[in-house]
């Protein structure tokens, strides 16, 4: 090709760019970091972020994390009664606006289930406001039979009643009216039946709690101990079976209030001596650090390390019988000889000292000097005082306008006695 040739070829592409550029919109160049082509931010309307205080990190982090100034997260905070150092890891926050300029309106923190703190964008500055949310309250019927355990009996007599948590606040909730009758964690045989009138606490977003529980029913080899609730002049809450008798003792079943039982009384193979031995008590598997409760009014006798009990405790109780708590992780504040102690105080805390593989607690019970079985020596303690002349005519009342309802099958209980 001759180079004359080249230069009309190369004259007409130029014309024709030329051309096509003459056809074409002229391009916009946005501002550093906006992609190319993207002419302006459409209108983003109503929006909410969600998000999660982490381990560790500051609501104002949190905030700036979200895009708000250092400024703007610290004048959030400030306008808050909250102090930042009791704001637990995992707290909800929720963010909304309705501008085109990402910045939020409003900030709200999931302080509990049923309080949300509002902070508001007011100008420059911002006002908070704490709202408390209603919570629904109605009553129910429940009806369980053990076929394993108490938390079984609950979780399938709730069905569709309980969700999440309450169901387990329901089994613990019964067992601390029984707890100076039966123990729940070992007691239980399959086929007793467990009853309850409570009330359900229910949330705006579905969460549940339960509330007071009105009556309830164990029964056990075909008799039932019932319970129904009774507030006293001074406020305390009390149950009596039906006759008007506490359902209280002298003694507490159990030394922990959640308890799991790892062996029985009687001869069983030591996990570290390795014989067979006579094992003088009850042990409680639990975790390390559960506290551990005295079963009964008295005073410490010992409290100290003694041998293959590790850390232990031993009470004194009115009637001469002792009890001892073994392979302790620590002591409770003011725990020593000579100190006296409340039924179901704290004393001391579950650990694995002494001859011990696992955290778990080890308990006796001496009676003169002698080892009884716990569940024998506990089973006939003295019973609370039961109500007389007026008091137990108003329980009476009480107690027929609550058994109508106590008979009514699972579900819903509309109104009492009606």
């Amino acid at each position: 090709m001759s180079p004359r040739t080249t230069r009309l070829l190369f004259g007409a592409v130029i014309a024709g760019l030329a051309i096509a550029a003459l056809r074409l919109p002229t391009p916009t160049f946005g501002d550093p970091g906006v992609l190319f082509g993207q002419l302006e931010e459409p209108d983003l309307g109503p929006w909410t972020q969600h998000d999660t205080l982490g381990s560790g990190e500051t609501l104002t982090a949190l905030l700036a994390r979200r895009g708000l100034t250092n400024t703007e997260a610290t004048n959030v905070v400030l306008a808050t009664p909250l102090n930042p150092r009791r704001i637990p890891a995992g707290m909800p926050v929720e963010l909304r606006g309705d501008t085109t300029d990402h910045r939020p309106q409003e900030i709200r923190f999931r302080l509990a289930v049923d309080r949300i703190m509002r902070v508001a964008r007011t100008g420059d500055s911002w006002a908070a406001t704490e709202e408390v949310l209603p919570w629904t309250v109605d009553t129910l019927m429940l009806r369980g039979t053990v076929r394993e355990h108490l938390y079984q009996a609950i979780n399938e007599g709730a069905d569709s009643l309980l969700v999440g948590r309450a169901r387990d606040e329901l089994a613990w909730a019964i067992a601390d009216i029984y707890e100076y009758k039966i123990d729940m964690s070992r007691e239980l045989q399959q086929g007793d039946q467990v009853r309850a009138l409570f009330e359900r606490h229910t949330a705006p977003d579905g969460t549940q709690k339960i509330g007071t529980i009105l009556a309830a029913g164990l029964q056990r080899a075909g008799t039932e101990i019932q319970a129904y609730r009774v507030e006293q002049p001074d406020g305390r809450v009390r149950y009596y079976d039906e006759r008007g008798r506490s359902l209280a003792a002298a003694f507490l079943r159990a030394p922990l209030s959640f308890r799991r039982i790892s062996s029985n009384f009687g001869r069983r193979r030591h996990p570290i001596l390795g014989t067979m031995r006579q094992h003088q008590g009850m042990d409680y598997a639990a975790s390390a650090g559960t506290p551990v409760r005295a079963i009964g009014d008295g005073t410490v006798i010992f409290a100290g390390v003694r041998g293959g009990y590790g850390n232990v405790v031993e009470l004194r109780h009115v009637n001469g019988m002792v009890t001892r708590y073994a392979h302790l992780r620590g002591f409770a504040k003011g725990i020593r000889r000579g100190a006296r102690v409340s039924i179901g105080e704290e004393i001391a805390y579950v650990g694995s000292t002494g001859l011990s593989t696992a955290p778990h607690l080890h308990f006796e019970v001496l009676i003169g000097g002698v080892h009884r079985d716990p569940r024998r020596a506990l089973a006939n303690a003295e019973a609370g005082p039961s109500l007389t002349g007026e008091a137990l005519a108003r329980f009476e009342a009480v107690r027929d306008a609550v058994s109508f309802a106590l008979e009514q099958p699972a579900g819903i209980v509309r109104a009492l006695g009606n």
